[in-house]
Formats: C-alpha cells, structure tokens, sequence
C-alpha cells in the first residue's frame, strides 16, 4: 500500500479518496472509516459501498470511547439538538468558538491512528478531506492550514521521516471540492452527509446546506437527493 485514507462516505473524504486512487491506482489504496459513537451509521455504510465500488481494501476502527465526555451534538450520548441552520448563521452565534458538531479533536485523533496504521500496512501518505470552508470561523479548528502543516510535521517527524499527510482541498471551498469530484467521475450519490440518519438527507443541518449549495454552484443538483 502507498496511501491511506480517512473516509467517511461523505463528499469530501470519497473525492479525497478519488484523488489518491487517481494518483496510485486502487490496489495501492486503504481507506480508513472510523466509528466515534455518531447517532447514526449512515455514513459507514455509505463507505462500505464506495469502498467496494471503487474495489479498496477499507478497515474500520471504532475510537467512539475517546468521546464519550464530549457534549457534541452528533454524538449518541448528546442531549444537544443537531442544528437546523447554515454554518454561517452557526458561527454568528458561537463567537469564533467552534461550533456544536466539532466534535473534539476529531482529525487530530482520527489521523494519529491513521499514522501507525498506514506505517503497518507500508503506506507513506495519509490523504484526508479537510477544506477551507470547515476552517472559516474557528468552525472546526482541526481543518485549518495551520493545523495541518502543524500535524503533518508532527506525524513526519514521528515516523522517521516517512509519512506525510496530504488535505489536497485545504485551499479549497466545497463548490470547488465538487468541481474537482466531477472531474474524477466521484459517484456523489452513494455518498451520506446529513448529520440526521433518516431514510433520506433532512436537507436543513449545516451540512446539507453546505453540500446542496456546492452542486448549486457547479450547475447541479445533488445527486444524492435525486437519488434518495
């Protein structure tokens, strides 16, 4: 294996994951889908099906004890109600403190497994799906530049100057994103990104909303709602 990636199912992490089979091919790609005690399981299963449509080797982990403290609205154990409103309106409110659904550090934890498990498997790049929209506002500090750079020179350094770690949309908004996905043909409507687990997305969470406007902003509708 030359790469991994941190896969959720969602838009961002299955273009990321296009990316890296685009750069090596599938047979040299793992995905990772990691468990953290979310309220539903839509996701994994969407990544499930990808991972076999794409035809990689995808393992899973469930790291849901790390957050069984957090009051994060995604989590099972939350009695917060996850947010029917834009993240813009969401960070208007939190003050540049991060928003209800950061769950807390999320990709700090999710890529310091991602490391030795892509040492052990032989891979030398850690893909993840990070943009520059989930960085505005302080909403999720673990997708900013900064905290990038900083973790990639953490992880580098910790594995013997092997691995390195790649968010190729940092400097990207999601419309962007998008664009790139079409590009590589990303099948967008085996994809879940709602925060709900209903049978269809709710169409009103942050996420949604976000999702929606970045096919809007390509000339598209998405896919997924046409499809669900």
């Amino acid at each position: 294996m030359k790469a991994l990636v941190l896969f959720s199912g969602g838009v961002d992490s299955t273009t990321c994951l296009a990316a890296a089979i685009d750069k090596y091919g599938a047979d040299e790609v793992l995905a990772l889908s990691v468990s953290y005690g979310q309220k539903h399981s839509r996701e994994i299963g969407a990544a499930r099906r990808i991972a076999a449509y794409y035809g990689v080797k995808l393992r899973e982990i469930d790291l849901s004890v790390m957050f069984e403290d957090s009051s994060c609205s995604l989590l099972r154990g939350s009695d917060q109600e996850i947010p029917k409103e834009s993240y813009d309106e969401q960070i208007r409110k939190t003050g540049g403190a991060p928003v209800s659904t950061y769950v807390p550090f999320r990709n700090g934890l999710f890529l310091s497994c991602a490391a030795s498990i892509a040492l052990s498997n032989g891979c030398t790049e850690i893909f993840y799906g990070a943009h520059s929209d989930d960085a505005a506002g302080n909403a999720y500090p673990d997708c900013s530049s900064e905290f990038n750079d900083s973790i990639n020179r953490a992880i580098y350094l910790g594995s013997g100057n092997v691995l390195t770690v790649t968010a190729p949309f940092i400097g990207m908004n999601k419309a962007q994103v998008v664009k790139r996905g079409l590009e590589l043909n990303v099948p967008y409507e085996m994809t879940w990104s709602c925060y709900e687990g209903g049978e269809r997305p709710c169409g009103v969470c942050g996420t949604c909303r976000d999702r929606a406007q970045a096919f809007r902003l390509n000339g598209i509708e998405d896919p997924a709602l046409k499809n669900s």
